[in-house]
């Protein structure tokens, strides 16, 4: 089974939609056995609060459904051992868990447009308002590392 883990900078928009995205992917082509899929922030400050509401109806909007109960969470040391991918969506993102993770040995941590063969930034809908720009970044992403 692999593990994946989604980050972002809180864990309220661009990494649970990533998660939850990433989740109908891989049910839709029946491969739920083969892979455990979360989310988390690179920060402390948002942990515990819910999905982001603009973030869940973009969600929706699509067709994509999504776990009411999740909670933003810190990644932590530990998750690097417990994950075969950390996901981040932007360049920040993979500064800030240099600090929390400051080796990878492994090459586990990647940036999500990497995998789409072009090395740039989830758009970030927390500043810009637009969801849709951002989920159909993750949704690129997504579909290129599956």
């Amino acid at each position: 089974m692999k593990r994946i883990l989604f980050v972002c900078h809180g864990n309220i928009c661009r990494s649970p939609m990533a998660e939850f995205i990433f989740k109908a992917l891989v049910r839709a082509r029946g491969l739920e056995g083969c892979y455990h899929i979360e989310s988390a922030a690179v920060s402390a400050e948002e942990t515990g609060n819910p999905i982001y509401p603009p973030a869940k109806r973009c969600l929706t909007q699509h067709g994509v459904p999504f776990d009411n109960a999740k909670r933003a969470r810190q990644i932590t040391r530990a998750d690097y051992d417990r994950f075969d991918r950390i996901i981040c969506m932007d360049g920040s993102n993979l500064r800030w868990i240099r600090r929390i993770i400051p080796d990878d040995p492994a090459g586990k941590i990647h940036l999500m447009m990497s995998y789409t063969g072009r090395a740039r930034d989830v758009a970030d809908p927390w500043y810009t308002g637009d969801f849709e720009t951002t989920f159909q970044d993750i949704l690129e992403g997504c579909e290129a590392m599956l």
